[in-house]
């Protein structure tokens, strides 16, 4: 959760923020409101600020505001955005999440999107989670969508005055959130290639169980991870660059270490996918060759009950004739009919016997 570490009763602390704040009116938005700190010179001043008082303190202090939500509504983050002056559109995305990882500049607002993700191993699921950033020039507004303690992290680095976040204000919040979500998909993707390297050994081991189920969920996972790895490719390069308001030039090299564990992320996610394809292609032949396998023995066995129904039809059909009513039947009074009949019959199956018996039917 998005909270310092001296503020595990941190709803608790909001609602004596909003008991005094509730003089004047509590606002509706407290309820989704984790954390409001105010930070100066890199350190965190005493205290907890009511989101009434939130903004102004943000304009008149020499230090930043940080305000984080979790899950909030529109209306919750309506009133956040009356407070900092955040532009619509971008507060809109950051309600309505399942966005992609950019970064947008709205005049002297910098809205940020990252995609935190997580993998739970014992399900073999990744985990996607979801962080807006309000950047301004003395405040910093975050909004958290689903698991994760990227924020939690970086507000008690920044709280202890530890780490490169405490100097640079609000891009520091930035640069961190950021570094911590891209180590993430490296820690993800590590864990997703052990279980890749398992399902591997089972595909190329003894047995003939098809795992392409299995396979083809991993796959779903590592798209997952890919689809929050490549995005942010651009805006990393734009703050490595150093053309995004409220993040200084002395920063950049630490958002260009961050781009650099991305681009070995986005090589992680290519090797896996790529091994993934070999190992399903490779599951598909070991089915297919088990397949021809069960369809030869099969074969063979249909061959011998062919066989054999050829042989038992010779006797059958000779007695068939024999057996039926009619007087003048050859050989019918014949004192050695009977024992000739008998030699056709054993005969033809001895004959047809030794030719299924060439041709590999018996």
């Amino acid at each position: 959760m998005d909270t310092d570490a001296g503020t595990g009763d941190a709803r608790g602390a909001d609602a004596r923020g909003a008991g005094a704040a509730g003089a004047d009116g509590t606002r509706h938005a407290d309820r989704v409101v984790v954390d409001c700190g105010l930070y100066v010179d890199g350190r965190r001043a005493p205290g907890r600020l009511p989101l009434g008082r939130a903004g102004d303190v943000a304009r008149e202090t020499g230090g930043f505001v940080w305000l984080g939500l979790e899950g909030p509504t529109v209306a919750d983050v309506a009133e956040v955005a009356g407070e900092f002056g955040l532009p619509p559109l971008a507060v809109e995305d950051a309600v309505k999440a399942h966005q992609r990882p950019k970064l947008e500049v709205y005049d002297d607002v910098v809205f940020v999107v990252l995609k935190p993700v997580r993998y739970v191993d014992h399900d073999e699921v990744v985990d996607v989670g979801e962080l807006a950033l309000f950047l301004g020039p003395h405040f910093v507004v975050t909004v958290r969508h689903g698991k994760g303690d990227v924020l939690r992290r970086v507000r008690e680095e920044l709280d202890r005055g530890e780490g490169p976040a405490a100097g640079f204000g609000p891009a520091g919040v930035l640069y961190r959130a950021a570094d911590l979500v891209v180590d993430g998909y490296e820690s993800a993707l590590g864990e997703i290639d052990i279980d890749v390297d398992d399902i591997e050994a089972r595909v190329f081991g003894p047995g003939q169980v098809n795992h392409a189920e299995r396979i083809y969920k991993l796959k779903q996972e590592a798209a997952e991870v890919r689809r929050a790895v490549l995005p942010l490719g651009r805006p990393l390069q734009r703050l490595v660059d150093g053309d995004v308001p409220h993040v200084p030039a002395e920063a950049a090299p630490y958002f260009r270490d961050v781009q650099d564990h991305l681009l070995r992320a986005a090589d992680a996610v290519e090797t896996v996918e790529r091994q993934l394809a070999d190992v399903l292609q490779a599951n598909t032949a070991r089915v297919t060759v088990a397949q021809s396998e069960v369809a030869l023995r099969q074969n063979g066995d249909m061959r011998k009950i062919s066989a054999w129904a050829a042989i038992a039809l010779v006797p059958t059909a000779i007695a068939g004739v024999y057996g039926m009513n009619f007087e003048y039947i050859p050989e019918l009074r014949w004192r050695f009919g009977y024992f000739l009949v008998l030699g056709v019959i054993a005969g033809a199956c001895v004959g047809l016997h030794r030719l299924f018996r060439r041709n590999g039917w018996l």
